[in-house]
């Protein structure tokens, strides 16, 4: 493509060289690029890619995106701001991909993920092909990437999306992550579906307020064409549907507790999952899911309220919530010949804590072993609120690191322990995650509940200095092997 055609409907402030020059890709990091690219030079929290121009260069950059008057040998355009340019190259780049997908993204803090897979299920099971993009995996048909964070940047984004073009994927579900929103990642997007979860205290290291955090998620329902699906039994998804209402997408609401669109009826919650009628604008159905807790039947709504929008049918809608058994990582019951139950979930918020051990406590016949930690250069505030919770709900508890990043784990192990201390409850501190997760299987009994969280279906742990291997399921098999 070539530069000129990239250049037009984008506000530029200086010009140097040939824009006449051919176009072969977009890279922002130096360490990627290819002949005939162009580079961005974004301006980072840490980072700043100016400063790697030369090695774009080298590397064979042909042209350069920048916000500083900088003299190179190849041509350059300047820009207010690069981030905010990205996503409007990286689009018309690849084609506008999104015009001709049925984008479905979802924001909350909890839930996104599970309800992501349960609308993927509900769509492949209608004879829809459908990619996804979320915190676990991309998938792209029969091809499967690792997911290095919830939302990728905007020029992976509109790759991946163009790649789904290609292969005929005619919908995509996509999480939509706050910071993603607030960093412009999915500008340029066009989304037929918003949908939103819940709000809870999370990332509040990086919106430092809860109203902020709010209005990083609600930017995602002034970008969508078709509906905007809101949770009406969180406080903040009813701000939100207020702030809507006048748009003129068309809003449907889901709730348990008051009046809606979508509605679960006579729920009935056990350990194999939850039973419930749905209730939606064109008729009612009973519906099984098999993931237990209540926060599945909202997950359940949220998925089936999607496919409503979409024209699905109610068998197709049924079956497909029905056929998924599980999601890594959350809720994920490991597979250990013992008389007690180990359970792996993500859960790294209050809320979504609080959640699991609502959920496990409904149908634990013994006693809830909490083994779990902070993770480090993140919201602080949260960690004594989570001992709090923990001491709360669990009959014992296991402090140990989650992923302490440039953070002492002992320090963070400190600050959780100020809430769970408040509770009188007995607990353990063992900064090791392998060694506490021994000390819950040593103590566990029959009947018992052993609930790991935090890293759900992470398979690494990041430390000071480095990342190590560590998948919490894995760990526990090979505890059991050594006994």
């Amino acid at each position: 493509m070539k530069l000129s055609e990239l250049l037009s409907d984008i506000k530029i402030v200086h010009v140097t060289g040939s824009i006449d020059i051919d176009i072969t890709g977009i890279a922002y990091d130096s360490r990627k690029v290819e002949k005939g690219n162009l580079f961005i030079c974004i301006t980072g929290f840490k980072i700043d890619g100016h400063k790697f121009i030369e090695d774009a260069i080298h590397r064979g950059a042909v042209a350069i995106l920048l916000e500083k008057e900088i003299e190179v040998a190849v041509t350059t355009i300047q820009v207010e701001n690069t981030r905010t340019a990205m996503p409007q190259f990286a689009s018309k780049f690849y084609e506008a991909p999104t015009d001709k997908l049925r984008l479905i993204g979802l924001t909350g803090t909890n839930g996104k993920t599970t309800t992501s897979y349960l609308i993927k299920s509900i769509l492949e099971n209608s004879g829809k092909t459908a990619g996804l993009l979320g915190t676990i995996s991309i998938k792209i048909g029969d091809k499967e990437i690792e997911s290095s964070r919830t939302t990728p940047e905007s020029v992976d984004l509109q790759r991946l999306f163009r790649d789904m073009v290609d292969m005929k994927v005619t919908h995509a579900v996509m999480e939509v992550s706050s910071h993603s929103l607030d960093l412009g990642r999915v500008d340029g997007c066009n989304f037929h579906t918003g949908i939103f979860t819940n709000l809870t205290q999370d990332h509040l290291d990086f919106h430092q307020t809860i109203e902020k955090y709010r209005d990083a998620k609600e930017k995602l329902f002034y970008m969508t064409t078709g509906v905007n699906i809101i949770n009406i039994d969180d406080e903040h998804g009813r701000i939100i549907a207020d702030h809507i209402k006048d748009l003129k997408t068309p809003m449907y609401t889901y709730a348990i507790d008051r009046t809606a669109d979508f509605m679960a009826k006579d729920m009935s919650i056990t350990a194999s999952g939850v039973d419930f009628i749905l209730s939606t604008p064109g008729y009612s159905i009973d519906i099984k899911v098999n993931i237990p807790g209540r926060f599945s039947v909202y997950n359940a709504l949220a998925a089936a309220a999607a496919a409503f929008a979409q024209g699905i049918d109610k068998e197709s809608i049924k079956s497909g919530l029905e056929r998924i058994k599980g999601v890594p990582g959350r809720s994920e019951v490991v597979n250990v010949d013992m008389p007690y139950t180990v359970i792996v979930d993500y859960a790294h918020s209050p809320d979504s804590m609080k959640n699991i051990l609502n959920a496990v406590r409904e149908y634990a016949k013994g006693k809830i072993i909490t083994v779990f930690g902070c993770g480090g250069d993140r919201d602080k505030t949260k960690r004594p609120i989570m001992g709090e919770i923990c001491g709360k709900l669990s009959d014992y508890c296991v402090i140990t690191s989650d992923n302490p990043r440039s953070e002492d784990p002992n320090e963070i192990i400190k600050e959780v322990e100020e809430g769970i201390k408040k509770t009188k409850y007995k607990y353990d501190s063992i900064e090791s995650r392998r060694e506490a997760i021994k000390r819950a299987l040593v103590i566990a009994k029959k009947d018992d509940v052993i609930l790991i969280i935090g890293k759900g279906h992470e398979t690494y742990q990041v430390l000071r200095d480095r990342t190590i291997p560590f998948d919490d399921r894995e760990v526990v098999l090979e505890i059991l092997k050594e006994e």
